[in-house]
């Protein structure tokens, strides 16, 4: 299936997340621990959506911005990529904005967003198809997510043959009535 939104996004949070990690392990091994230490409670501020963000974090952000620096850039193409798919945009617009962010993040000289530029280009035309149908997975990974729980709660059956028939019990369509509820 066609990479979705949340899953271009998640790769962005996760370029920025290394981003943030490294400049952190920067401060720690030039013995700025004090500085590591507040830039560590940064992390919720970066990854977080910018309206949900509390008082604490919104100000930390500001901090962040008035810094500068590579972390301040990376949360700058995180927040463009994003973006891109927070408007109602036609496949054109959606193409440009893309090819835009994947020359800016390949400029930006922070090798996740270059290897996230990366993978856009090398998944344009999935990423494009899913914006344009507007459909994700969703809907299979929750299912997927489903069976899973349920295996885990059919551990100690003796059969695989007993885990599928509680995974189609479960999700499946059929509709069982108690003894009480059936009308003779």
């Amino acid at each position: 299936m066609a990479p979705s939104r949340s899953h271009v996004v998640a790769l962005a949070n996760e370029a920025l997340n290394e981003v943030r990690r490294d400049y952190w392990n920067e401060l720690r091994a030039t013995d700025r621990l004090p500085d590591a230490k507040r830039f560590k409670d940064a992390r919720w501020a970066l990854l977080k959506n910018p309206a949900d963000h509390t008082t604490t974090q919104a100000r930390t952000l500001r901090k962040l911005k008035r810094a500068g620096g590579a972390v301040w850039r990376a949360y700058t193409l995180k927040e463009a990529l994003r973006a891109v798919f927070d408007h109602d945009l036609d496949t054109l617009d959606v193409a440009i904005l893309l090819d835009r962010f994947s020359s800016r993040a390949a400029r930006s000289r922070l090798k996740a967003f270059v290897r996230l530029a990366k993978t856009i280009a090398k998944h344009r035309d999935g990423i494009l198809a899913a914006a344009t149908l507007k459909i994700n997975n969703a809907r299979v990974e929750a299912l997927n997510n489903k069976a899973r729980l349920i295996t885990r709660r059919a551990y100690g059956f003796h059969s695989a043959r007993a885990a599928l028939a509680l995974i189609h019990l479960t999700c499946g369509p059929i509709t069982l009535s108690l003894p009480h509820e059936q009308i003779a």
